[in-house]
This record gives C-alpha cells, sequence and structure tokens, in this order.
C-alpha cells in the first residue's frame, strides 16, 4: 500500500480510539461531540462502542422523522456517491440503499459481477484504490468476509458490510431501530433466536449486549454459531451484565421471551444441502404455539426473504409481526450509517431512549 493511502486509513481509525465511556442512555445523556464515526468502515459491530451504536440508531430516527414525517428535503449527501457491488442478490439491501442515498441528495452506482472485474480480471486491491478516487464510500455484499477486509486495508474510503459469510450489521440496526420503536427503549428486552448459527445471528451476537439486550439462542446441532463469536459474546455479555443462553431447544429459547427472530434456513449457496438442513431444522419452524411461553408482548422479526417452513403465517402475517417495518427501517438506518461516515452531521430530535 503507498504511504499516502496508510495515512489516510490510519488516520481515520484512529478516530475509534475516541468512544464514550459506557453510560446510562436517556433521552438527552449522550454528548454529541464525543461520537465521531466519520471517516470509520463498519464491517462488523464487533468493532463500535455501546455509544456508537446507539448514535447511529439516533441518526436513523431522526433521519426518519425529519424526512418521513416532517416531510423536510434534507441533501446532506449532495455531491457525494456510493459505489454498491453486488456479488449476491437482494431486495431489501439494494433498494434501501439506492433510495435512500438518493433522498439525501447522493448518487448510487450499482455494481454486479457482471459490471467489474473485482478478484476476477482485477484484484480487489487495485478495485478498491480505483473506486476510492470515484467515490465516497463503497457498500459491497460478498461471499467471502475476507473480501471485506481487503478493500478496507487498500481503499482511502469508507467500506460498509452489505452482507458477508461472517457478518450482516446493517440487518441488525434496522432490527434494534425497529424495536426501540415498538417498545420504546431496548435495554432488559430479551430476544430469541430461533433458527441458523449464521451472519444474522452472528451480528445480533456483537450489539445486543452493547445494547442492554439478553440474547437466547436456539440451534439444532451442528448449526451452531462461530467458536470465536460465542467466546466473543460471552465477553460482552459479561461486560455489560446482560444474559447469554446457547440450546437446542426452540421452546426454551422462546420463554420469557419479547421478540423471536428467525432468517431462512436454507442461504444463498446452500441449496445442494436444502434436504438435509429441512430434516435437520424440523421443529424450529416459528408458530403460535411457540410464542405461547413467550411474554405477553411478544413480537416477531424476520429479516427476509421467507419461506413458510421458518415461520407460519399467522404469525408472520400477525399484529405481532414487525418484519415490514423491519424491512422498511433497513432505508432509515442505512442512511444514519452512510450520513454517520461521511458527515459531521447532528440529530435535532432528543436523544431515543435505550
Amino acid at each position: 500500500m503507498s504511504l499516502s493511502l496508510f495515512s489516510a486509513k490510519s488516520s481515520r481509525c484512529l478516530k475509534s480510539l475516541h468512544a464514550c465511556s459506557t453510560r446510562a442512555f436517556g433521552a438527552g445523556a449522550a454528548c454529541r461531540g464525543s461520537v465521531d464515526l466519520k471517516g470509520r468502515s463498519c464491517l462488523t459491530l464487533k468493532d463500535f462502542s455501546s455509544d456508537e451504536i446507539k448514535n447511529l440508531l439516533w441518526v436513523s430516527g431522526d433521519l426518519k422523522h425529519r424526512i418521513k414525517h416532517e416531510k423536510q428535503y434534507l441533501p446532506l449527501l449532495q455531491g457525494k456517491s456510493i459505489a454498491m457491488i453486488f456479488e449476491k442478490r437482494s431486495t431489501r439491501t439494494r433498494m434501501s440503499t439506492e433510495t435512500g442515498f438518493a433522498l439525501l441528495g447522493g448518487h448510487p452506482c450499482f455494481l454486479t459481477s457482471q459490471d467489474i472485474h473485482l478478484g476476477v480480471s482485477e484484484s480487489c486491491t487495485d478495485t478498491a484504490r480505483v473506486l476510492s478516487g470515484l467515490c465516497d464510500v463503497i457498500l459491497a455484499r460478498v461471499n467471502n468476509h475476507s473480501t471485506l477486509e481487503e478493500l478496507d486495508t487498500e481503499a482511502s474510503i469508507p467500506i460498509i458490510n452489505g452482507l458477508s459469510d461472517l457478518y450482516h450489521p446493517i440487518q441488525i440496526l434496522a432490527d434494534f431501530l425497529t424495536l426501540q420503536e415498538h417498545y420504546g427503549s431496548l435495554s432488559g428486552l430479551t430476544v430469541s433466536w430461533i433458527g441458523d448459527g449464521n451472519n444474522v445471528l452472528h451480528s445480533f451476537m456483537m450489539t445486543a449486549a452493547k445494547l442492554g439486550v439478553h440474547l437466547k439462542i436456539a440451534t439444532p446441532k451442528g448449526y451452531e454459531p462461530e467458536k470465536s463469536i460465542t467466546e466473543e459474546a460471552k465477553r460482552l455479555s459479561k461486560q455489560h451484565g446482560t444474559q447469554l443462553v446457547l440450546t437446542s431447544d426452540p421452546m426454551e429459547a422462546a420463554h420469557d421471551s419479547n421478540v423471536l427472530v428467525t432468517d431462512t434456513w436454507v442461504s444463498m449457496g446452500q441449496e445442494e444441502e436444502k434436504k438435509k438442513r429441512l430434516k435437520d431444522f424440523h421443529g424450529y419452524q416459528i408458530s403460535m404455539q411457540t410464542g405461547s411461553v413467550a411474554k405477553p408482548d411478544w413480537t416477531f422479526l424476520h429479516c427476509l426473504p421467507r419461506k413458510m417452513e421458518e415461520v407460519d403465517d399467522q404469525v408472520f402475517y400477525s399484529s405481532r409481526s414487525l418484519v415490514f417495518q423491519e424491512a422498511e427501517n433497513r432505508k432509515w438506518t442505512i442512511m444514519g450509517l452512510v450520513v454517520s461516515l461521511l458527515t459531521d452531521y447532528a440529530p435535532q430530535i432528543p436523544m431515543l431512549k435505550f
């Protein structure tokens, strides 16, 4: 890497040292100047402190309120562009990023493997350096997390993880904004994950404790989350005083929970395993019977697309299901994230209660 690129990236990385100390977080409790995310990348929420994640949710909620409800026009990204690299197809990630970036006055550029040479006839190194001179931020939805790490090492602009095999941070920001809106606060909630130990779960595990959220996880044997991520989640749970439960019993996980969450059992690239996976996940469908042991106010989340075997219609289309609000919040949280990484914007609404 050239000295100039190294210096630019290193300068931004130093900003992570300015994270706020952990404190009780309620209306007006945060100091705006103490959270500075400008120039940072977002590969995983493991790299973000409690206050930094709360600030991202605050900015997202602020933009949603000002633009959607007050009908304000905020061209915060005017003159800026985002390169959207998609090795995997998507509805929500593409639409939320394109519409959100454009709504803020910026220009989104959608790039598939048919459009660029990433890792084929042009290396990640060269692609990162070229795009650094052509746009202001890169969102990459990739097969392997290592691709994101290489892009981040070589680029002089922020890199956002639009999904990798290891993490899906922008989904989790939308999930927690949705829960904050519904319950009014997050601290003390219990979220129960019932399904595969995948990238979405990994991001929950890197985030929940930092928001004071207890996490229960039920996965079939052989489908547990990554061991290293589990160890980090245990450390975070101990640090923040939350509960972390791992089991193979869906009903045990659902017991006394506020939120039931699942995801696809067969991700893109796993189609050949479908028959075996459907057999191994027998009994993991979320239904009203699952919810019968949860708290009276229980709700349901799913990052979509959804299959019937994962959750039945009675739950999915019920008033307990927050999935379409959750899908919409993908737009507001990617907007909040990009604005935080590219500008000095300060929210105008009071601090959200966490």
